[in-house]
């Protein structure tokens, strides 16, 4: 099972049971969680005529007791608050409760004694407590991630709120996959450690009863790393279509904004971008740019194959069969037009910011040594007028990581042509990046230049000459997959949590990485996953990052440590 069918089971079942006119009552968390598996015209289907959310409701006193009220919520204090109020004067007809994860016995009680005129007829968990943006591929959407970067010390309640959230939702995914799995974490992070020992403590003493499930021969995985072992992939432009449509344009549960170019037609300024429910998307989200272009074309083509079909209309018969494919006729229309605008959009921003002259040396910075050659490249692009300011501080950021301890003076020089060539640059934001995920800060050999195996590597990629200069980049997720492949992942690096010990290889592994996931990272897991059917990854994370995404939390992370003078 993967997680987009487990979340839409869930859904389906909440409404199927509960015959008749339905509103659809959800929290800010649970209307991303229901939207990505579920489309507006399936919720129709089903007998919803509105979807609310939870504090909007609250304010409204209308009566619709010819409709049945169902709720999906996150057990939360707020939310069991909203409910209280909202029982207390029942305004719908029937109140079905559904929550997305456990619920506590306070909780439960408090519930209970609200219900004064017995309206509640059900109150179940149902365990979807998770973003599933793609079958492999989860997000928790923690909107400010930035406290992972810092010391527990700075903002401990601040801190605890966001490990519990993580801790619920990935108690989720394994209570949806009914599994309860041995637990790793990555051993230079203070905040991977503590989410893997909160995690086993729920799964094995506070909630053992509910995680015990049928053991399978292997136990599965849960690995947390942490986002600053590779801060490399989501500083990188990307060149995979899914991939490039976050970091140029952006992608927000699965849909894309498309309300600030001009040209959009009203009915596709939001346009839906799910490998569920676009075929041409599932086939070429991870395709690159130049393929991408050729594969629209194809669609184009198709498109005016139908349509001419379509014009060629003589007889009531021939209108009959047009009107019974119109439907279909419609989609393909939104489906050709949508591709085509983004790819349109995209190609614009790569000419503007020249990102084809820029993401060459981004990817000879992260894959290639010469130190020399790579000064120079990103000293011309400092240069260049027509680069735009987070570019250039991009590439400053991958010359830093790469050469921190090569070259101390030339690395200065870098930093002073920055500070004085982008006006928005914030001081020290480089030096501080290199504080929290600097060489001696990582676990993972980023680079591929510690081990002989990695080194044999890189020079064999070298020597064979890469398809494609924009996509030689592999994230460091690549090699952690292959060494739990491989039966390879290092214990004193990965120590495991309590006294659960693996014997052979995990059928399945769920990875995540606290500060965040990429699109990058999600496209290896995908192939890997196609690759070896003998193993499933599944990766999760605290939000979906791209570029801008990433240095905000730095930004963030920052300003919190300056304010607080005793960890700067």
């Amino acid at each position: 099972m993967v997680l987009t069918s487990s979340a839409r089971d869930y859904v389906n079942r909440m409404l199927q049971d509960i015959s008749g006119m339905k509103v659809l009552i959800l929290d800010s968390q649970t209307v991303s969680i229901v939207s990505v598996v579920y489309s507006q015209s399936e919720l129709l289907q089903k007998e919803v005529f509105l979807v609310e959310l939870v504090d909007s409701i609250t304010k409204s006193k209308e009566l619709m007791s010819h409709l049945k009220a169902v709720y999906f919520l996150r057990p939360t204090t707020e939310n069991i608050q909203h409910l209280r109020r909202q029982l207390a004067a029942p305004r719908f007809g029937e109140y079905h409760l559904f929550f997305s994860n456990i619920l506590k016995d306070t909780q439960i009680h408090i519930l209970a004694d609200s219900d004064e005129h017995e309206a509640v007829q059900q109150v179940q968990e149902f365990y979807a407590d998770f973003v599933a943006v793609d079958p492999y591929h989860f997000t928790l959407h923690i909107p400010s991630s930035y406290i992972y970067m810092l010391p527990a010390v700075v903002d401990p309640s601040t801190l605890q709120r966001f490990c519990d959230r993580v801790v619920d939702g990935v108690a989720a995914v394994f209570l949806a996959l009914k599994r309860r799995p041995v637990i790793r974490y990555q051993r230079t992070s203070d905040i991977a450690k503590r989410i893997a020992h909160e995690t086993n403590k729920l799964m094995y003493q506070e909630e053992s009863g509910l995680f015990d499930f049928r053991r399978t021969e292997v136990s599965p995985l849960l690995l947390v790393l942490d986002r600053r072992d590779d801060p490399v992939t989501p500083l990188l432009n990307q060149w995979t279509y899914q991939a490039m449509v976050h970091e140029l344009i952006g992608i927000q549960d699965n849909k894309v904004d498309l309300k600030s170019i001009d040209k959009f037609s009203k009915d596709q300024e939001e346009v839906v971008l799910s490998s569920e429910q676009d075929s041409f998307f599932k086939a070429n989200m991870y395709e690159n740019f130049g393929d991408i272009g050729m594969n629209i074309k194809r669609l184009v083509d198709e498109f005016q194959q139908v349509s001419k079909s379509n014009q060629n209309i003589q007889t009531i018969e021939d209108m009959a069969k047009f009107v019974d494919n119109y439907p279909e006729y419609r989609k393909m229309h939104g489906n050709v037009s949508k591709h085509v605008t983004l790819v349109t959009e995209m190609s614009k921003i790569v000419q503007q910011r020249k990102l084809m002259t820029v993401s060459q040396t981004e990817q000879e910075l992260a894959c290639n040594g010469g130190q020399g050659a790579a000064f120079e490249a990103v000293t011309n692009l400092l240069n260049d007028d027509s680069i735009s300011d987070v570019d250039r501080l991009r590439l400053v950021m991958l010359y830093a990581l790469r050469y921190e301890k090569d070259s101390p003076v030339q690395l200065m020089q870098l930093f002073n042509k920055l500070a004085s060539r982008s006006a928005k640059y914030k001081s020290g934001l480089v030096q501080f990046l290199l504080k929290q995920a600097g060489v001696d800060k990582r676990t993972g050999d980023l680079f591929g230049n510690r081990d002989l195996m990695n080194i044999a590597r890189n020079m064999a990629r070298g020597l064979k000459g890469v398809e494609n200069v924009y996509t030689q980049h592999q994230p460091l997720l690549f090699q952690t997959m292959e060494s739990i492949v491989k039966g390879r992942l290092r214990d004193v690096d990965y120590p495991f949590v309590g006294n659960h010990f693996q014997q052979g290889r995990p059928q399945e592994v769920i990875i995540f990485i606290v500060g965040g996931t990429t699109y990058e990272e999600s496209r290896c897991v995908a192939l890997q996953n196609a690759s070896n059917p003998g193993i499933r990854f599944i990766l999760g994370g605290s939000s979906v990052l791209n570029s801008k995404r990433f240095i905000r939390d730095l930004e963030e992370a920052q300003r919190v440590a300056r304010s607080n003078t005793s960890i700067v």
